[in-house]
């Protein structure tokens, strides 16, 4: 079916309705009052913008009807086509983004006012749509973790808008988190429609925000629990009584609660499950021109499997990567610094959109990629990764005892732990400071060292280890930068379940970290040691296992190529050293080189 069929199908089904105007003194009249809503009859809608809610089907043929809340240039012609920015996800509820927010009257979510307002969208003649996934806000259904119906969800809302009579037919997707992921989806879904994606610190495979290699992380219940309550959120006052009908959907069907818990703590990560949710596999083939974000040392949605998805797009890319936290490109920190540290956001972004959603050509060059390293510099680079030297270091054999670091059994921290509110950085334990210095008597890690980089090089790209255990158990394998003098810094780590003795693999963090002239590599594997349960809900095996055979690959480039370009050193970055910082005891001989040609 073309897009304008498709339109005419969602019209039948669900025509476009609106929400209550504002009488006389700013107070709500019905809510089935007509006509576009203003930011002069009511202050939640954006200035220059007219509100108005839209519901059609999904595309899956399951019944569900979706939400959306539109925003127009109100300066416009109602019929005045123009280019749409679409965001989908969880978020967008009236009452509140994860918890009602204490708004007096019903209106559009301010998820992303900051980017209609700092973008000057309306006034820059673009519309902004934003689609409540299945579940969440006024549309019906299950909440699917970016299943196969979340994924039916994105290609509607996609095909919706582009087929609308004030669409262009021209559409790009808008997100950070959660519906930084739909961008995602929607990049995979190869929708001719959709001719852009921004997506800001998503989620590359959902499976790693639940699991390690079949190892639980410490919001596998936690994290589904807070997107239950999410779903739950009640309607407002002023609500239609469509929404208020559509809102109540999880209230009445509790299954959709308890599978959603259900379906999330299965650990096999080759279940077809997860492998439905698995978007950097999927992502093979596509086209569509995307600009990311992502925090190699962010704490909550991890560079994990980024790697995977970018090497399997084939279109155009933009990106910001670098030292920083979970945050958008435009967020500064207390004292006005930008959290990732470079300026223009907002214009890079309209840029981008600019040219694939009206084809206008850039008065600004900005680079494919700009890259904050480890210390604080940033350059340009045509794409990501970018490697001089690849190889297989050869890492000591060993063995350690899998205890734990002495904890029979882990909790997860208490506190909401959706991708909105995932706890803040963990510093390294005492416990896990003392297992880590060399010549320790806890016998559960080992070490192997490089030998002193001979210039300032970094390790980029995802590292992978590659072992033989001789038994069931647990591994951790961590990265750490160290200094002549002993002090050390752990930068990358990641674990994975032995199932039983033999071969294992598994990826580390993707990474971009800096060695400066005389700095080694430690390479340290063993238990997991991390002890308050904010890395691993892992159940110690109890055993010594014995490891041969082990190899670590590494990508290196040579920082003498780099092309410097606009950025301050992140924040984050100087709270990220001081957290995992150590001093190690005896640093042993290099066996294997830290090179890069």
């Amino acid at each position: 079916m073309n897009l304008r069929g498709r339109a005419s199908t969602a019209a039948a089904v669900g025509a476009l309705v609106t929400v209550a105007t504002l009488a006389a003194g700013g107070l709500p009249a019905t809510a089935a009052a007509e006509g576009p809503v203003t930011h002069e009859q009511n202050p939640r809608v954006p200035e220059g913008a007219a509100w108005t809610e839209a519901y059609f089907p999904s595309s899956d043929g399951s019944g569900v009807e979706l939400h959306a809340d539109v925003l127009r240039p109100a300066h416009l012609p109602a019929e005045a086509k123009t280019p749409v920015i679409v965001s989908v996800g969880p978020y967008f509820a009236h009452v509140g983004q994860t918890s009602p927010e204490g708004w007096d009257r019903v209106g559009p979510s301010a998820r992303f006012r900051d980017f209609v307002d700092g973008a000057k969208l309306m006034a820059r003649g673009y519309t902004f749509v934003m689609v409540d996934l299945r579940g969440f806000g006024g549309s019906t259904g299950c909440l699917d973790w970016v299943g196969p119906g979340e994924q039916a969800d994105v290609k509607a809302a996609v095909e919706w808008a582009a087929g609308q009579p004030w669409s262009t037919g021209k559409v790009g997707m808008y997100g950070k988190s959660y519906d930084a992921v739909t961008g995602l989806v929607g990049n995979n879904l190869k929708l001719p429609g959709l001719k852009a994606v921004v997506a800001q610190e998503p989620v590359w495979d959902m499976y790693n925000y639940l699991f390690s290699n079949k190892i639980p992380r410490p919001n596998v219940t936690g994290t589904p629990q807070a997107y239950n309550s999410i779903a739950t959120l009640p309607s407002m006052a002023d609500d239609s009584d469509r929404y208020k009908a559509n809102a109540a959907y999880e209230a009445s069907h509790p299954q959709c609660l308890s599978d959603n818990l259900t379906n999330n703590n299965n650990p096999d990560p080759e279940s077809a499950y997860w492998s439905a949710r698995n978007l950097a596999a999927h992502a093979a083939g596509t086209t569509t021109p995307l600009f990311v974000t992502q925090g190699f040392i962010e704490p909550n949605t991890k560079p994990e499997d980024m790697d995977e998805y970018l090497a399997n797009h084939r279109g155009r890319e933009r990106g910001w990567l670098g030292q920083w936290p979970h945050v958008r490109g435009n967020d500064t920190d207390g004292d006005g610094r930008l959290q990732m540290g470079r300026a223009g956001w907002f214009d890079e972004v309209m840029r981008f959109y600019d040219q694939y959603l009206l084809g206008t050509r850039p008065s600004v060059i900005d680079p494919p990629y700009a890259i904050e390293d480890s210390l604080g510099h940033w350059r340009a680079q045509l794409t990501w990764p970018v490697a001089t030297t690849s190889y297989d270091a050869r890492l000591s054999s060993g063995r350690y005892v899998d205890d734990g670091g002495g904890v029979s059994a882990k909790a997860a921290p208490e506190g909401r732990w959706d991708m909105e509110h995932a706890p803040p950085m963990r510093p390294l334990s005492d416990a896990e400071k003392n297992v880590a210095k060399r010549g320790d008597a806890a016998a559960n890690s080992f070490w192997t060292w490089s030998t002193p980089a001979t210039r300032t090089l970094r390790l980029t790209a995802t590292p992978t280890v590659r072992l033989n255990a001789s038994t069931s158990g647990n591994v951790m394998a961590r990265l750490w930068d160290v200094a002549p003098d002993g002090t050390a810094t752990m930068f990358d780590e990641n674990v994975a379940l032995i199932e039983k003795g033999g071969p294992i693999s598994f990826d580390l963090k993707s990474t971009d970290w800096t060695f400066q002239r005389g700095h080694r590599l430690g390479v340290q594997l063993g238990t997991i040691v991390e002890t308050d349960g904010w890395g691993w809900l892992d159940v110690p095996s109890g055993n010594t296992v014995k490891v041969s055979g082990a190899r670590l690959s590494l990508n290196v480039l040579n920082a003498r190529f780099d092309v410097p370009t606009q950025g301050d050193r992140s924040p984050y970055l100087d709270e990220f050293l001081a957290a995992n910082t150590t001093t190690l005891g005896d640093v042993g001989p290099g066996t294997f080189p830290l090179k890069a040609s």
